[in-house]
């Protein structure tokens, strides 16, 4: 089985440290412990890449080949200005790939669609839409049996990672025409830092959405914020 990189080791080598040469500072989730790994060696899972509910299981991989390449030359343009639509079709894409099809985000919409599948349990239950459990399971009815937690309710987490692959050119228009701040770290004593999942959320107040920061290098980031001119059902690649 292929071992494939969530996080792509040419975004993961420009957080390089100058002291190490080819190895980056890391901490280890598991046990907080600090080590030195390079950017082969972490944020890969066996096949996290194949999705056996897509008709190609392998597909989102023909989508990285777009990306992964371009990605040093889109950091070099952003940094100088010279942003063209090849350049955030690149980061739009590293971002619209971490942040739906990531074992993270796998995580964080199968809870989402597990709320969903006792919701609707729940209310069919009520209007008499099911039958009724085996008396082995003591007479009860599947609200109660939901509720107690008798009877759990487990999502794959690759059926979620699924509707983010069939949907990630979407997201990826979607992301490069929302509007971009680049945040700029001249300081080297205090660079960025990342994660497995390099997305952090950002509240905007007095509204329902969200902003988005992704380090893309230690010495620089993006802000995605939502636009809520931008009209989904009719896409442009991009607007400028």
């Amino acid at each position: 089985m292929p071992l494939d990189h969530f996080v792509s080791q040419v975004y993961l080598k420009n957080f390089y440290s100058p002291k190490l040469g080819a190895l980056m500072y890391a901490i280890r989730k598991s046990d907080l412990k600090l080590f030195t790994p390079n950017a082969e060696s972490v944020c890969r899972i066996e096949d996290g890449s194949t999705n056996f509910y897509l008709r190609e299981d392998r597909i989102i991989e023909e989508f990285l080949k777009r990306i992964e390449p371009g990605y040093n030359a889109a950091l070099t343009n952003l940094i100088k200005g010279k942003i063209d639509q090849e350049s955030i079709f690149v980061i739009a894409g590293f971002v619209a790939y971490v942040s739906n099809c990531s074992p993270a985000a796998m995580r964080i919409y199968s809870a989402s669609l597990k709320a969903v599948v006792e919701h609707t349990a729940i209310i069919s239950d009520s209007k008499g839409s099911l039958s009724l459990p085996p008396l082995e399971l003591g007479g009860k009815n599947l609200t109660e049996l939901l509720q107690n937690g008798e009877i759990p309710v487990n999502i794959d987490p690759k059926y979620p990672q699924a509707f983010g692959i069939a949907s990630i050119l979407s997201h990826t228009i979607t992301y490069g025409n929302y509007t971009w701040d680049i945040l700029i770290n001249p300081f080297e004593d205090s660079p960025f830092f990342t994660s497995d999942f390099p997305i952090a959320i950002e509240r905007v107040h007095n509204t329902h959405i969200s902003n988005k920061i992704i380090p893309l290098a230690p010495y620089m980031a993006i802000r995605i914020c939502p636009n809520l001119a931008y009209d989904r059902k009719t896409p442009q690649l991009f607007l400028f």
